[in-house]
């Protein structure tokens, strides 16, 4: 069993409603266990053109143990992305229903064909670090000289606003 963290986000329609269904779908998937989940938080949305700054995101961590391997987990997180009606297009920042990036999965450090682990801007975003800090605060992912709580230290004086949205979920 390896312990997989997601962040989930959305910024169309029912926000909230959209984050329970990616969440019940995850932890629905065959052998999984959810063994922590933060609370939800609302951010502005980063790298979006100028017409999308309205639409605020929330975004969660959920982690999960279960025997499945990365591959299998993203393969897993893109269709229930589809399932949840998310389009992609050419703007990989354009509004969604529902985002689900595969943050890490144990002590796996890969780059394979379109799969990285740890998510390669993890340690950027306090979208990430707020609700991954509450979920595991001392865990030090593969190649990272901190711990969730130290990187988010780090970034304390960013611009990125996280508001606390909704404690329990």
């Amino acid at each position: 069993m390896k312990e997989t963290g997601f962040c989930l986000g959305s910024n169309l329609g029912d926000r909230l409603a959209w984050l329970r269904s990616a969440r019940d779908r995850l932890v629905a998937t065959s052998g999984a266990t959810l063994l922590a989940q933060s609370p939800v938080y609302e951010t502005d949305p980063v790298g979006v053109k100028p017409e999308f700054r309205d639409l605020k995101y929330l975004n969660a961590v959920i982690i999960l143990a279960s025997s499945l391997d990365a591959r299998s987990w993203l393969l897993r997180a893109q269709a229930i992305e589809v399932e949840l009606g998310r389009i992609r297009g050419e703007d990989r920042f354009a509004p969604r229903t529902m985002d689900i990036d595969l943050l890490y999965h144990g002590a796996d450090h890969l780059d394979d064909g379109g799969l990285i682990i740890p998510h390669p801007r993890w340690m950027t975003r306090l979208f990430v670090l707020r609700p991954l800090a509450d979920v595991r605060p001392h865990l030090r992912l593969p190649g990272s000289e901190r711990t969730v709580i130290e990187q988010m230290a780090v970034l304390a004086d960013s611009s990125e606003k996280v508001r606390l949205y909704a404690p329990f979920w």
